[in-house]
């Protein structure tokens, strides 16, 4: 593992000629985002040289779809939902659904856990959620969810159409939720995204897996791909692409499966090192 100092060297011998690689992925926060939730400064230019060099950014979050085209108006590849849903060049390519028989029994399970936390049954349009929430629920589901649509009861979210439920505890996810949410859907995929959130996808559902979705696609072997990230939800993204950069204010579990370590996203990191591989081509 090196420290961004010495990423292009070794890049350019990991991929060859081609010098960049032509799929990159990008967390949101805690990886390109400020420390307000922001988009860096810099990144339109980035994008601009990216599009120069046929390279594609992948704006890879937990967030919702209807979200992360929001942020990126010009962008038309996601990986959204944590990797659940894959849309390329406008169009939703791959969904990772969930069964209702593990959403029930997520609801079921959540029942008895007395710490107080919001339920976000996710489909690829919109977040079914029980209203009554708290101020701080609310507030996150604000940030995450564009499109939320509130029911009296989860009952009413559609069947079948579910690809990731979402679960929110104020008091710390890791801690009040990890455990009863791998109780209740043993067999799939429990991933702690944040300080406050849990998601549950379904087994081999995760942002690795939307990425070699999305490179199965266009086309592009798996070794010319990169990512960024910073969390547990970031893992596999990090272990499925050819180069992996984890921010060094990331995970550490993550700092230990890395190609390099870049800067804090503090210091806008992402865009330090992109602006660097670019100008070096």
């Amino acid at each position: 593992m090196f420290h961004i100092t010495h990423i292009f060297a070794t890049l350019y011998n990991k991929i060859g000629s081609g010098l960049l690689p032509q799929l990159i992925a990008l967390d949101m926060d805690g990886t390109l985002l400020d420390a307000e939730g922001n988009i860096p400064p810099g990144f339109d230019e980035i994008t601009t040289l990216a599009d120069a060099h046929s390279v594609t950014l992948l704006p890879a979050s937990g967030r919702q779809l209807a979200t992360l085209q929001a942020m990126f108006p010009e962008h038309k590849s996601f990986l959204a939902e944590n990797g659940t849903v894959v849309m390329h060049e406008g169009n939703i390519v791959a969904t990772s659904p969930l069964s209702d028989e593990v959403t029930d029994s997520i609801r079921k399970r959540l029942r008895s856990v007395a710490v107080e936390h919001t339920i976000v049954v996710c489909t690829p349009e919109t977040a079914y959620v029980e209203r009554g929430v708290s101020d701080a629920a609310e507030e996150e589901l604000a940030k995450y969810y564009r499109s939320v649509t509130w029911v009296d009861s989860l009952d009413e979210a559609p069947r079948g159409q579910t690809i990731k439920v979402a679960v929110f505890c104020a008091d710390g996810s890791e801690k009040h939720l990890a455990k009863p949410l791998r109780e209740a859907a043993p067999d799939d995929n429990v991933a702690v995204s944040g300080k406050v959130w849990v998601d549950v996808m379904a087994a081999g559902a995760h942002k690795g897996t939307g990425l070699r979705k999305l490179a199965d696609a266009l086309n592009i072997n798996i070794a010319n791909t990169a990512a960024f990230g910073d969390f547990l939800n970031d893992l596999e993204l990090l272990q499925a692409a050819g180069t992996a950069i984890a921010m060094e204010n990331a995970h550490p579990a993550l700092k230990e499966i890395a190609d390099y370590i870049a800067p804090p996203n503090t210091e806008y990191g992402v865009i330090k090192v992109l602006r660097d591989w670019f100008d070096e081509s």
